[in-house]
């Protein structure tokens, strides 16, 4: 199986960066860890060996990048403000620096996102935040209420990181939505351990597509389904193969 590490220098977030890129061909991700973690989650954690058949035989590729998740989201500094533009900048890595250099692996071909848990909730951010260079996102068990993390706090530049608080006032007519429904957008979450708030939070989203006239499939698995890796790896493989038979237009 083909393995690359590539390191980029970003100048938004002024450091190093690094993205673990898997497979030679098909169908390409952009892949977020789950919180806090750097670019080598998916394969510490066995997402890689789930899908190596899908890898070596070029029906995927994968593109997992690494995070910045514990100067944001994870409530190691005080200070809220500081948070929400530390991801304000990693946004701004992700689609102004590392999306022309995966485009120029694809061939310029838009990659899908996606992720588990906190990869979920960037893998639909920048999804819905920059339409024009994805090409739909699946989302596994994310917890889409910046509440969660910043216990009720908001500024301008949170709200803008916010899907549950920038959609909702989305109009109904804004150019944004038809690009959406020229997109696959899947979310899916367990009812089973730790995963009440996925379930609260998507429910919630669920209603807001609807309202908005948003093509997204909101999929609620069993309650013996929990958050974590094991059911991640059954997701993927049942998701994965519906990707693929609507990218050959079967």
């Amino acid at each position: 199986m083909y393995r690359e590490m590539i390191t980029q220098y970003s100048q938004n977030l002024n450091r190093d960066m690094h993205v673990l890129v898997y497979g030679h061909g098909g169908l390409p991700f952009l892949a977020f860890p789950t919180q806090d973690s750097p670019c080598t989650n998916y394969e510490e954690f066995g997402m890689i060996d789930c899908l190596r058949d899908y890898l070596e035989n070029g029906e995927i590729r994968l593109f997992v990048v690494d995070t910045i998740d514990r100067e944001s989201w994870s409530q190691g500094d005080p200070d809220n403000g500081r948070r929400a533009w530390k991801q304000e900048l990693y946004f701004h890595y992700i689609a102004e620096e590392l999306m022309p250099l995966i485009l120029e692996w694809t061939g310029g071909e838009l990659p899908m996102t996606t992720g588990m848990s906190m990869g979920a909730n960037h893998a639909l951010l920048v999804l819905l935040r920059r339409p024009d260079l994805f090409a739909g996102c699946l989302s596994l068990s994310g917890v889409y209420d910046s509440d969660v993390f910043f216990g009720g706090w908001m500024n301008e530049t949170l709200y803008m990181n916010s899907p549950e608080r920038f959609l909702p006032n989305m109009p109904a007519d804004h150019p944004y939505v038809d690009l959406y429904n020229q997109k696959r957008i899947i979310l899916c979450v367990g009812q089973g351990a730790w995963e009440e708030d996925g379930v609260r939070t998507l429910k919630y989203l669920q209603s807001v597509f609807a309202e908005k006239g948003i093509h997204a499939w909101c999929d609620f698995w069993g309650y013996d389904v929990n958050h974590d890796w094991p059911w991640w790896f059954r997701q993927m493989h049942y998701f994965l193969p519906i990707l693929l038979k609507e990218r050959n237009g079967q």
